[in-house]
């Protein structure tokens, strides 16, 4: 019984973080690139709603899931536009969205599914039942999700894109100095764009994986999951790596949340233990966090 209540957490924890640690991936590639998105937590909630839309009418839900990053990446190329080629106010800009988001996931659900609070349900992905793992109990559980193995692929391959290749070189230039990347030809505006896209597409897939965990979309779904990320991004010193282990982290304190609801312990004391978990480590930890040197500085290339 024991080991059923380890494995249950250890499930439950990775389940949760998967949100956490897309957006969060995604948040560092923007940064990284000199651009602060706050807006990670509309576009969690709009590549939750596209990936609904899109399942619930196709009743596919891949589809579901490649709108979701669509519907991520058209998000995301909003705050592209508005911090990028009209250099506004990021943070100001990310708000804007978020709340955009949020008015508009509401309006469209009454609109397509006659509810203000919740669509339809749809049907999730297929579960996975891997050859090397099914023997394997305990890991055959946790990851029967083909979105829980496609998440690590994607946390090993931003590692290696953001410090092995000639990608993330350029990516990182441009959000540590900007005037020297465009002295040796790198395009700044694009680079820029690239890095608020990427965090587009997997904050997308990141809503779409609550769309998909939860079978439905409700009002507010992301839930502050947005911000959590940018916590964990933070953490990670603005590395995948460490960025994912800052999310399993967070992820572990709402996990701690769900088990502790059917104890005799305050409902107030147990909401707040993945926010007071924030606090805390952002408290201990961001000092001690050193952000790319012009991440939030729009960039003004010099005329000739």
């Amino acid at each position: 019984m024991d080991w059923m209540i380890v494995l249950t957490f250890i499930s439950q924890t990775i389940r949760i973080s998967v949100p956490y640690a897309l957006a969060s991936i995604g948040g560092t590639f923007s940064e990284r690139g000199g651009v602060v998105n706050i807006a990670l937590e509309g576009i969690l909630l709009n590549g939750a709603f596209t990936s609904v839309l899109a399942t619930y009418y196709t009743g596919n839900p891949w589809i579901g899931v490649l709108a979701g990053i669509l519907g991520g990446m058209a998000t995301a190329l909003i705050h592209a536009i508005v911090s990028v080629t009209f250099k506004a106010e990021q943070i100001v800009s990310g708000l804007a969205i978020n709340i955009l988001a949020m008015g508009a996931t509401r309006f469209f659900l009454k609109v397509i599914f006659g509810s203000s609070s919740n669509s339809d349900r749809i049907a999730g992905l297929p579960e996975w039942k891997l050859p090397v793992l099914k023997d394997i109990p305990v890991l055959e559980t946790i990851f029967s999700s083909p979105l829980i193995l496609g998440t690590i692929v994607i946390i090993i391959a931003s590692q290696f894109f953001l410090f092995r290749s000639v990608f993330g070189l350029r990516l990182r230039s441009v959000g540590e100095h900007p005037e020297a990347a465009e002295s040796l030809g790198v395009n700044v505006s694009r680079m820029r764009y690239a890095g608020v896209l990427l965090s587009g597409a997997l904050a997308g897939l990141g809503g779409a994986w609550l769309a998909m965990d939860q079978h439905s979309f409700t009002d507010g779904m992301s839930s502050g999951r947005g911000y959590i990320a940018l916590a964990a991004m933070i953490v990670g010193k603005w590395n995948p790596l460490g960025a994912a282990g800052a999310c399993l982290m967070f992820g572990a304190a709402e996990s701690l949340q769900m088990q502790l609801q059917g104890l005799n312990v305050p409902t107030q004391f147990i909401q707040m233990i993945p926010y007071l978990a924030t606090i805390v480590v952002l408290a201990g930890l961001i000092g001690r966090s050193v952000p790319p040197a012009a991440d939030g500085v729009p960039y003004e290339k010099e005329k000739s």
